[in-house]
């Protein structure tokens, strides 16, 4: 009997994945072990091997398209066999829709609304979202059994159908318009069938809708020459989900506050002249500023804290994430209980994550779990800016450049390395005095790295 070769879980929040590249072709012999695909995560690109001994049959799924994590792609087994699908396809392979034709649909059918039981997304087959905004079902309230239950199949709807009082056509499409609940009608036609009266009357028993003002229609997009269209997915279009819902969510505080780093600048001097060859790396700013960082979070706990629906939950570990660029876009790996780590153990382990994060090869748990974070843009020469939360985290740390300034000091003109610390925060979890005291600490322990034997 063939064996089913499926998407595995990459870790417990990711959901679906990009199928990046097949390694294989359709009717090759396989061993068992033998990397057959490539599929990207939000994290990184990861080979899936094959579970058996066989031929491989794959399935109909093309490079780059996004399929749910436990979809069955191929089987492996004898060369007579073929690959079925079983009740319908993953939603990605349905035929791909003109942008013209899809530009000119407005609506989204029901079935597409947000299931916080799905973390945000519903998974349903094609002709189950058909058949669900054909007879105005939301898919939210069906339960589906497809694929491990994860995925709304075309019979869980139908089962659902058949669950519902007998309504005529008339009375369905009221209900959905004015959002009445079939099951709580009462029928009065024959057989209890609702009719568009008993829809009617109980329209009359719900609160009355405050009146909407009319939509203003959207300008269309000027005449433009495009050069390229580059498809807003995978890490992409993480990054564009979480950044706007942060900057939309948030209530933001940003506080600039220049710092005289020109001791710490010394010490880091002196510190990488002294350990450089025994640690085997230059022990570099974001490490000691990570230190200082985890030093502060542990005195000020208010700042290592996020948002629930009905608290503000102060954490227990610290764990700093630190934002990098790579080829793939953003990243923030994350090293935890950086408050509990030497400055040497903290430099060892963010390089490690970070050279997985470059080679795409970061592990399901390296970039998540932060509950602060630094990002730094001065290699960029820039000299400060206002970054964005990185939810669910309530604050995160902009550095820009080191740079020489001419500056008053105890009533001479000198030249002093001069930075720029931002430090942008949730108003909705913290006062802007409390966040300045942070910060101010932060400030002190920099321009008297000393403090740091005190922490």
């Amino acid at each position: 009997m063939a064996e089913e070769l499926f998407i595995p879980k990459l870790g417990q929040t990711v959901e679906e994945v990009t199928l990046v590249k097949w390694l294989v072709q359709d009717g090759e012999v396989v061993s068992h072990g033998q990397e057959v695909m490539e599929v990207e995560t939000d994290k990184a690109v990861f080979p899936v091997e094959a579970n058996a001994k066989g031929t491989i049959h794959l399935g109909p799924y093309q490079e780059g398209e996004v399929l749910p994590v436990l979809t069955v792609v191929a089987i492996i087994g004898k060369p007579e066999d073929k690959f079925e699908v079983k009740g319908e396809l993953a939603p990605s392979a349905q035929v791909p829709v003109p942008v013209e034709a899809a530009m000119d649909k407005v609506e989204k059918p029901s079935g597409q609304v947000a299931d916080e039981r799905m973390g945000g997304k519903i998974f349903a087959s094609p002709r189950a979202r058909k058949l669900a905004a054909e007879k105005h079902v939301d898919l939210a309230d069906v339960t589906p059994t497809g694929y491990e239950g994860l995925r709304v199949a075309e019979r869980d709807v139908v089962a659902y159908l058949d669950q519902l009082p007998r309504v005529t056509p008339v009375a369905r499409r009221m209900a959905a318009e004015v959002q009445v609940d079939l099951r709580g009608v009462a029928g009065t036609g024959p057989g209890g069938r609702i009719v568009k009266d008993d829809i009617a009357r109980a329209t009359q028993a719900l609160p009355q809708a405050v009146p909407v003002a009319p939509e203003i229609p959207i300008a269309p997009l000027p005449v433009a020459e495009v050069t390229e269209r580059i498809p807003l997915k995978s890490v992409r279009a993480i990054i564009a989900e979480r950044m706007g819902t942060s900057a939309h969510t948030t209530a933001r505080v940003t506080l600039f506050m220049e710092v005289d780093a020109t001791e710490f600048v010394a010490a880091r001097e002196r510190l990488k002249a002294k350990v450089t060859e025994e640690w085997g790396f230059a022990p570099g700013y974001n490490d000691l500023l990570a230190n200082i960082v985890a030093l502060a979070l542990r005195k000020f706990p208010y700042m290592n804290a996020r948002l629930a629906p009905d608290a503000i939950e102060l954490l227990g570990h610290v764990n700093i994430g630190i934002a990098m660029d790579t080829e793939r876009g953003l990243l923030v790996p994350v090293v935890r209980d950086a408050d509990q780590k030497s400055l040497r153990q903290f430099g060892m382990e963010s390089r490690q994550l970070m050279e997985r994060a470059r080679g795409g090869r970061s592990l399901p748990d390296d970039l998540s779990g932060g509950t602060f974070t630094i990002t730094n843009l001065g290699m960029y020469d820039v000299d400060a800016f206002t970054p964005i939360i990185n939810l669910p985290e309530g604050a995160i740390l902009g550095v820009g450049r080191i740079a020489p300034k001419v500056v008053p000091r105890e009533g001479e003109i000198v030249v002093r390395h001069m930075w720029t610390l931002c430090l942008v925060f949730d108003h909705r979890l913290v006062d802007g005095a409390p966040a300045a005291r942070f910060l101010q600490y932060i400030k002190q322990v920099i321009e008297e790295p000393y403090l740091l034997l005190a922490g």
